[in-house]
């Protein structure tokens, strides 16, 4: 059977700068915006919020939807489901709590699930700098529309 899988992504952008989340995920490091799966239940909204709290211990307001995916991708973790991604312009309520490093994959260990945080300026995101082509998408509108 086929499925669908719905990602909802947030992104923080200070003085032409987004923040970025590298993760070691199904066995390889990836770099992709903050955020995660859609639950059932809840809204894109909803989820982001949720999301941000739960990876960043961070409270946002949602500015904006900047982009959903509108082409055709298939899991890069699970051959019989299609992702569909939505992305959304948000600001932090406060300070965020967690480091954020200066370099790539600034993990404690490579274990599952491991995660860090850095600020990637406007200048250096090209085609290489997210491992997701929906993330390299909404980077590209992000940039065509600050």
């Amino acid at each position: 059977m086929k499925h669908f899988s719905i990602r909802i992504y947030g992104l923080i952008v200070e003085n032409r700068k987004v923040l970025v989340s590298d993760e070691f995920c199904g066995g390889r490091n990836v770099t992709k915006f903050p955020g995660g799966g859609l639950e059932f239940g809840e809204g894109p909204i909803e989820c982001v919020k949720r999301e941000f709290i739960e990876e960043m211990n961070l409270e946002i307001d949602v500015i904006e939807h900047l982009h959903t995916t509108d082409f055709y991708i298939h899991s890069a973790f699970d051959p019989n489901r299609q992702v569909i991604c939505i992305y959304y312009l948000v600001k932090p309520k406060h300070e965020i709590p967690v480091k954020i490093s200066e370099k790539k994959f600034d993990f404690d260990s490579e274990s599952e699930g491991a995660q860090a945080f850095r600020w990637v300026s406007f200048d250096e995101i090209n085609e290489n700098s997210f491992t997701f082509a929906t993330d390299r998408k909404a980077s590209e509108i992000l940039i065509n529309k600050v």
